[in-house]
């Protein structure tokens, strides 16, 4: 059910801060001037309120929502009970929040649409976890030069020195090999080129963190 059947109206009025999406790929639109612009297809909802917190029994506003579809049988049973108060019969795989400073335009099982959050034109931050690369050598992780690339060279990519002697030992947060991607990025200064409300799409400027099907946080940018 839409914020329009509660009879609430417009979602930008009440100011939910964003929404929650999965990244569905990159393709490209044409501008009013008939240039190509790259843009990240965004799936955005729709997203269900679950919860509603407030300065009286939680010590702060925000709205928690639910996104994308589970199975029930991977639900736990606080999981269960906490979407069964809220009225949502089916299982909700993401839940998040956002701070709002006025909880009065939400009711707990209302559905919004991206339509009804955002606008063509809109500047906004995308929050994502980048995609994995596993252990990587400090050339690829940090952009390390290396070694030589010499025939007979043995250390084209290795790291050599990890610092100074004295102290004997690697200080904290040294450059080197490891984990490599796996991070929560937000990436600021995008702007939506499109919104397709009927299909809930959103159409970013340019690239987004993460992987084709990974979770994505999209926020409005604050003036």
């Amino acid at each position: 059910m839409s914020l329009r059947a509660w009879g609430i109206g417009d979602i930008n009025k009440i100011m939910l801060p964003g929404i929650l999406g999965t990244k569905v790929g990159m393709t490209h639109v044409y501008d009013a001037d008939g240039r190509m612009v790259p843009v990240t297809v965004v799936q955005a909802g729709p997203v269900w309120v679950t919860q509603i917190k407030t300065d009286d029994t939680d010590g702060y506003s925000a709205v928690q929502v639910g996104f994308g579809e589970g199975r029930t049988k991977d639900l736990t049973f606080p999981k269960f009970g906490h979407l069964k108060k809220a009225g949502l019969t089916s299982n909700v795989k993401q839940l998040r929040e956002f701070r709002v400073k006025d909880t009065s335009g939400f009711a707990t099982g209302q559905e919004i649409t991206s339509g009804e959050v955002f606008e063509d034109g809109q500047e906004i931050t995308v929050t994502g976890t980048s995609k994995g690369k596993g252990f990587a050598g400090g050339v690829k992780r940090y952009g390390f030069k290396g070694q030589h690339m010499t025939h007979g060279y043995m250390t084209h990519r290795r790291p050599l020195s990890n610092g100074a002697t004295g102290p004997q030992r690697v200080f904290k947060g040294k450059r080197g090999p490891g984990r490599m991607g796996g991070d929560t990025v937000t990436q600021k200064g995008l702007k939506i080129v499109r919104v397709d409300a009927e299909r809930n799409l959103l159409l970013i400027d340019g690239s987004v963190p993460g992987p084709t099907g990974g979770l994505v946080i999209v926020n409005k940018v604050e003036k």
